[in-house]
């Protein structure tokens, strides 16, 4: 099997690459998420948004290579918020199938998984899952969420404040790895994955410019 690159494009955004092509994930709009800005150019075969938020719904700003899905793609529809989604909106977990494994960026999921969706997420390999609370679940959500997934696997944190890079609204990554313990945070925009040998951590990357 070929290797997995993931890049951070901060927030919620990232591109997943493989040999066989490469999509993205909660691209945002220009002036959306304070502190960040998409590089310019970004090109994918494919975008998916869990919702139409502008700070995940960018796909215009993305150049489609046009040869199509390269990935097996499927969806969980879950609630942005403890309400049933009646105060912002459902939200959409993608799961995509990549080099024999499973991929899940969460979105704006909004309340804790069901058992149901519990069982989906444990199939995951590698989750790319929101932690700092009022527009999302929180940090002591987000660790319980964690410690559900007792399956060897990647955990990278997304959707947070970092100084000045987010909305003031949201946890700090520096309060959030008081409650989540051995938090990885790597200077690094890019991480290549070996499928075979997936490292079980939690991590955040910085956004690549």
């Amino acid at each position: 099997m070929g290797k997995i690159r993931i890049t951070s494009y901060g927030h919620s955004c990232f591109k997943i690459s493989t040999e066989s092509g490469a999509v993205i994930l909660d691209p945002y709009e220009d002036g959306k998420v304070p502190g960040l800005v998409l590089p310019e150019n970004l090109e994918a075969d494919a975008v998916y948004c869990s919702h139409q938020h502008a700070d995940h719904n960018a796909a215009h700003l993305v150049r489609l290579s046009g040869k199509g899905e390269p990935f097996k793609v499927s969806f969980l529809t879950v609630p942005h918020d403890h309400h049933g989604g009646s105060r912002r909106g459902m939200n959409r977990i993608t799961f995509l199938q990549a080099e024999g494994i499973c991929i899940a960026h969460l979105g704006d999921l909004g309340r804790l998984p069901t058992d149901e969706e519990y069982e989906s997420l444990r199939k995951a390999d590698i989750v790319m899952l929101p932690c700092a609370g009022y527009f999302t679940i929180s940090s002591e959500e987000a660790w319980e969420v964690i410690q559900q997934l007792k399956k060897p696997s990647l955990k990278i944190l997304m959707h947070f404040r970092d100084g000045k890079r987010g909305y003031e609204v949201q946890e700090d990554i520096r309060d959030i790895m008081k409650v989540i313990p051995g938090v990885k945070r790597l200077p690094v925009s890019e991480l290549e994955i070996d499928p075979d040998r997936i490292p079980h951590s939690v991590v955040t990357l910085e956004p690549a410019v």
